[in-house]
């Protein structure tokens, strides 16, 4: 039961996603619409609570550089979001405790997610960012070793349904909660947050073991 929220620009968006319950927030420190500087970054970090998890999204950037930003933003975390190689991942992993790896829905990559060092595998369309949808389907391909965060064309009219129908070990959204690029709907949002928790206690309470960690619990990234 992990919902992060994806593209955060300014520090009322942090902190409204935080007041409606989001486990944790993700900084785009890659060329993007959504891009945003380390220094401002730190400026919104610092004023949320330390129970939040802050994620820098990095797209084949050299690993030490990863390294240097998530350390001068004071993010906790990193997400590589683009065609970093299993070594490439273990290199990052070396100073950073927890560590995201992108894939796209079908790709080889996916279908060999458990190669990376990490078991956090964030599963997205072809074009990340785009609110492109794809076929859930394909979400059965990856290793059921990792635990899936299902990203890609989530909103908060289609959430619900894409949790019943896949039971990923958490989900992700950036423009789909969005009035703008950058700038979040504070009605998608909270919609968006009620709909996927709603659906994950619709999980537990069917069957526990649908879940691919086989836990239940609350989210406590601390001891991720």
């Amino acid at each position: 039961m992990f919902i992060k929220i994806c593209g955060i620009t300014n520090e009322q968006d942090a902190l409204l996603a935080v007041a409606l319950g989001a486990d944790a927030l993700g900084f785009i420190f890659a060329p993007s619409p959504r891009q945003v500087a380390p220094q401002r970054v730190k400026e919104i970090v610092r004023r949320l609570p330390q129970s939040v998890l802050t994620v820098g999204v990095f797209r084949d950037e050299h690993p030490q550089r990863v390294v240097d930003m998530v350390r001068e933003s004071g993010v906790f975390g990193a997400q590589l979001h683009g065609h970093e190689s299993p070594a490439n991942v273990a290199e990052v992993m070396v100073e950073i405790n927890w560590v995201v790896k992108a894939v796209v829905a079908g790709s080889i990559e996916a279908q060999r997610a458990d190669e990376y060092l990490t078991n956090l595998i964030l599963v997205d369309s072809p074009s990340p960012g785009s609110g492109l949808a794809y076929d859930r389907d394909l979400i059965s391909q990856i290793p059921s070793t990792v635990r899936v965060l299902l990203a890609g064309g989530l909103t908060d009219e289609n959430v619900g349904v894409a949790i019943s129908q896949v039971a990923p070990w958490g989900v992700d959204v950036s423009s789909g909660v969005e009035k703008s690029h950058g700038y979040k709907d504070p009605i998608k949002l909270k919609r968006f947050i009620e709909n996927a928790r709603a659906a994950f206690d619709a999980l537990n309470q069917v069957d526990e073991s649908q879940y691919r960690d086989g836990e239940n619990h609350p989210f406590n990234w601390e001891n991720q």
